[in-house]
């Protein structure tokens, strides 16, 4: 039985849900969202979204909480947003954007440029004495993620001194360096 798909998703003021066959329309202030889904069945009933399945086959078991989160994601993103935040790590690393090109010093010998999606918000910080910071805030989570993954792809901490780009508030595990 599935804990998580069986809980209803509220809707929110402001959003609108959408079931056309199998696909979900989901509409805000921050904008619009579609998924396409198979395998359980999705009604909007009373402000609340709920998703059931047709059996309890291994397929319909396994989708039911992941549409149900998807959803949930959906709704939350048009509602108030999703936002990641990653951290540079090392002496001279510098962020700094023009509008959706995020240009990084990264330790190389050129910097490296990439084109953000026009959906995704950019924005970076640097104050002295303090590590630089990339936030990228968004509708759409799974967009976010990519975004963010990528960026961090570029340099990942290592984990000796702990210098690449990581997220804020992530932990790494650390080892010991050389013993004199």
């Amino acid at each position: 039985m599935s804990r998580i798909g069986n809980n209803p998703i509220a809707i929110p003021e402001g959003v609108a849900v959408e079931i056309n066959e199998n696909i979900v329309t989901v509409k805000g202030k921050l904008g619009e969202l579609t998924q396409k889904f198979s395998a359980v069945s999705i009604k909007v009933e009373e402000g609340q979204v709920w998703v059931t399945r047709p059996s309890d086959s291994k397929e319909h078991k396994a989708k039911h909480g992941l549409y149900r989160s998807l959803i949930l994601n959906m709704v939350d993103g048009v509602a108030k947003g999703w936002t990641k935040e990653l951290e540079l790590v090392g002496v001279g690393y510098r962020a700094s954007n023009q509008g959706q090109k995020l240009d990084m010093a990264l330790g190389f010998s050129h910097n490296i440029v990439i084109n953000i999606a026009p959906e995704v918000k950019i924005e970076t910080t640097s104050e002295k004495g303090k590590n630089p910071i990339i936030k990228l805030t968004s509708f759409d989570k799974q967009l976010v993620g990519q975004v963010a993954a990528k960026i961090r792809s570029y340099r990942k901490p290592e984990p000796y001194k702990g210098k690449g780009i990581k997220f804020v508030g992530e932990l790494l595990r650390r080892k010991a360096g050389k013993s004199a």
